[in-house]
């Protein structure tokens, strides 16, 4: 058997590249089935993301996997493996298993760490299974993979600091408060960068936040209020508000201060010194920074965002070290697994072999002292059972044990000769 990945992602190709090389969902399943009928393939997933494209086929020893993938593409891509090759990266084997093994974990991510990656991979596997592309050994590496990257999740901290600024600030409000259920947002602007740090809040609430929405267009705040099943408010009366407020998002493209320290202090006064936390991710900036000396009042712009961010992003480089590692003993575990699968057909090889001598041995004795009683062919099978396996045993293990060594085939290869084994 042969394994083979062939692919492209945004650390080989520009987004025009891989776009070209795309496979959309709605012909997924025709390309599986197209490629899993090639001469000579066994098994085979596409995995296909806005940040990679990866082709993975196993086949039978005789065929060129190679030959076979760059055929399908040009068919199905228009493209030619010369324009192809300064982006391509390949894989086999060992090579092969350890990144697929690094992609399940989000080690080899534009973002390290982000679990979207896991969740694709997981898709393109349903995919090849619905069109009848995996069934057997590659469907068993990929199932492996799932359960590394989970191994991963559980033994480091890789996915648990925040790498984004919307999360960033999602992680400071709830060392702040604790719990975010039953909290109060506001959003002052209807920016993308307001949305989704939203978005993130509500989600890690369970849904159990209100928002209020403010923007100097009316209609613009209708609409995204209608998002969050939230609460439009006239631009005008939002500081009015704030004693209600747990925590504002603000993102108005005002060229001044909005918000400024004399009306906080009226504010935190109004909230009995609650603590209030304050985004203000609006360049220019819309909150007056003196506001951060007030007590109980916590108030980060995007440069303090992006300072966490950043000291998160280390921090998950950390843990990646420790991934890495899991990953490593990870294909040494898969590589012996799969060693003692190729040994598997001679160890099948050599029970046969037992069991035909020991029929042939046994009907020589049946036909020269015959016929036996039941009771008596009962214990004549025991006896044969009993020597085969007491014979098998030896050599079987040493077969298992030798298939993991750098010099097993050598043994391997003497027990083949001695029972008379054909490869």
């Amino acid at each position: 058997m042969k394994l083979l990945l062939t692919g492209v992602s945004h650390k080989t190709a520009p987004v025009e590249v891989r776009e070209g090389l795309a496979f959309r969902e709605e012909v997924l399943p025709a390309a599986l089935q197209d490629l899993k009928a090639r001469k000579g393939v066994s098994e085979t997933v596409i995995l296909s993301t806005c940040n990679r494209v990866e082709i993975t086929l196993t086949t039978e020893d005789e065929a060129d996997p190679q030959a076979i993938i760059d055929e399908f593409l040009s068919v199905h891509k228009a493209v030619s493996p010369g324009t192809m090759t300064p982006h391509l990266y390949r894989h086999e084997g060992r090579e092969a298993i350890h990144h697929i093994f690094r992609v399940a974990c989000s080690l080899d991510s534009m973002v390290i760490g982000e679990p979207q990656i896991l969740g694709q991979l997981k898709a393109a596997y349903a995919a090849a299974k619905n069109a009848g592309a995996v069934s057997g050994w590659l469907d068993g590496l990929l199932t492996r993979a799932f359960g590394v990257a989970k191994r991963v999740r559980s033994e480091t901290g890789i996915g648990q600091m925040a790498v984004s600024v919307s999360f960033a600030a999602v992680e400071l409000a709830r060392k702040i408060f604790g719990s975010l259920e039953n909290r109060t947002v506001m959003i002052v602007g209807a920016g993308k960068m307001s949305e989704l740090t939203a978005r993130h809040l509500r989600r890690s609430s369970s849904g159990k936040t209100h928002v209020f929405v403010t923007n100097r267009t009316r209609e613009r705040a209708e609409e995204m209020a209608r998002l969050f099943q939230g609460t439009p408010v006239e631009y005008s009366r939002f500081t009015q508000m704030l004693p209600e407020v747990d925590i504002l998002i603000a993102s108005s493209g005002a060229p001044h201060y909005i918000l400024h320290k004399d009306e906080m202090q009226r504010v935190i006064a109004a909230r009995r010194n609650r603590p209030m936390f304050l985004i203000d991710i609006a360049v220019p900036r819309n909150i007056e920074p003196a506001v951060n000396d007030l007590d109980n009042v916590f108030l980060y712009d995007i440069d303090d965002l992006q300072e966490v961010v950043e000291a998160n992003k280390r921090e998950r480089m950390k843990e990646a070290e420790h991934a890495e590692a899991v990953v490593a003993e990870e294909v040494e575990r898969m590589m012996a697994r799969m060693k003692v699968a190729e040994v598997t057909p001679t160890i099948v090889g050599l029970q046969a072999q037992l069991e035909q001598i020991g029929a042939g041995e046994i009907d020589k004795v049946r036909r020269k002292y015959g016929p036996f009683t039941p009771q008596q062919e009962e214990a004549l099978e025991a006896l044969r059972r009993g020597i085969i396996n007491k014979v098998a045993h030896g050599p079987i293990s040493e077969l298992r044990a030798q298939a993991a060594q750098p010099d097993g085939a050598h043994v391997i290869a003497v027990v083949k000769r001695v029972f008379h084994l054909q490869d």
